[in-house]
């Protein structure tokens, strides 16, 4: 199987690597397009901020090729944002292929923001990608910016408001935690990706 990771430029592409080679799987780190456009399964790391991310996706002329691949594509943390239509952090228009807008967490006594940690992860509706996921099942997160609930939404997380934090839309998936650091829980659903 050909998998790669998208080489955007985020501090995670190491641990997500790491997390798929104890899944058996070398996926080549790449910025080329036709190595993108020819893999079996393409996923989008990233850590840090949107308008930097875009950037980058642009510099290496790789957002028309994106929006337009057809197989499995898998967002992660900063990843799974950029795939919506805009993110309020730095008014950044993204890919555009999940019709969401990125939102900021509001400031609410007693809520922190960056939401970070373990919480739970919640499926909404049923999906290949949540295959063995249960109600009582946690995952690691670190991130300011949200994408509210919606259609595209496979399960949610409440952290004050709920979120959508494993969202699909045609053959772009997205997980807004980090699974490479959600110990069995992130393994399960990269394994469920990785035979999508």
């Amino acid at each position: 199987m050909g998998v790669v990771l998208v080489d955007a430029g985020g501090t995670n592409i190491g641990s997500v690597r790491y997390a798929l080679q104890r899944l058996g799987v070398e996926a080549a780190l790449t910025s080329d397009a036709e190595t993108i456009r020819t893999a079996d399964k393409v996923i989008l790391p990233g850590v840090g901020a949107a308008g930097p991310g875009m950037a980058r996706l642009r510099e290496l002329g790789l957002v028309d090729q994106i929006r337009s691949l057809t197989q499995p594509v898998l967002g992660v943390c900063l990843g799974m944002q950029l795939l919506c239509e805009r993110s309020e952090e730095g008014d950044t228009t993204c890919l555009g292929v999940v019709p969401a807008i990125v939102r900021r967490f509001e400031d609410q006594p007693g809520r922190r923001v960056p939401h970070m940690g373990w919480n739970r992860v919640r499926p909404r509706r049923e999906h290949p990608l949540l295959a063995g996921l249960g109600d009582d099942d946690w995952a690691y997160f670190v991130h300011s910016y949200a994408v509210p609930m919606g259609g595209y939404a496979l399960a949610s997380t409440d952290y004050g408001d709920e979120f959508a934090s494993v969202i699909a839309q045609g053959n772009f998936h997205g997980m807004q935690f980090h699974p490479e650091r959600s110990a069995k829980v992130g393994a399960r659903l990269l394994k469920n990706f990785l035979e999508l």
